[in-house]
């Protein structure tokens, strides 16, 4: 059997395994706390694109959350445990996590900003935005 297909072959093993334990695949990939990351990302999103007012946003929350339109066409992308090192501006909210958004808001051109990454703060009720950060598109190639 080649390196290839026993790749896939354990991928596919693994995937089936976690679809009958009741794992997400992001349980998988990125283990339980990562996964939760993703699912309220995808909360957040679906919540803020709707123009509903999110229940996950910490009360103490410095996050600019900007309006639907800056939300539409988002999407939940990789969770990462917080790294000071890179996020400076962060560090004195106490993040736990953050998360990049994929995807582009309907209609955005070059100049436009939105929101880029996502911080969380754990808390005995679960996740909550302590931030955004907002990115800018340079080039819509």
């Amino acid at each position: 059997m080649t390196k290839i297909r026993r790749s896939v072959y354990g991928l596919s093993v693994g995937a089936l395994a976690a679809l009958l334990t009741g794992c997400s695949i992001n349980s998988l990939i990125w283990g339980n706390d990562g996964a939760q990351v993703i699912q309220t990302t995808e909360k957040l999103v679906n919540d803020l694109a709707s123009g509903e007012t999110s229940d996950i946003v910490c009360t103490e929350s410095v996050a600019d959350l900007g309006t639907p339109s800056d939300w539409s066409g988002l999407s939940a992308g990789e969770p990462e445990e917080f790294f000071a090192g890179y996020w400076v501006d962060q560090v004195a909210l106490d993040p736990q996590w953050s998360i990049n958004l994929e995807g582009l808001p309907k209609g955005v051109v070059p100049g436009t900003h939105f929101p880029g990454d996502v911080f969380y703060r754990e808390t005995d009720e679960g996740l909550c935005v302590i931030d955004v950060a907002w990115s800018t598109l340079v080039s819509a190639d």
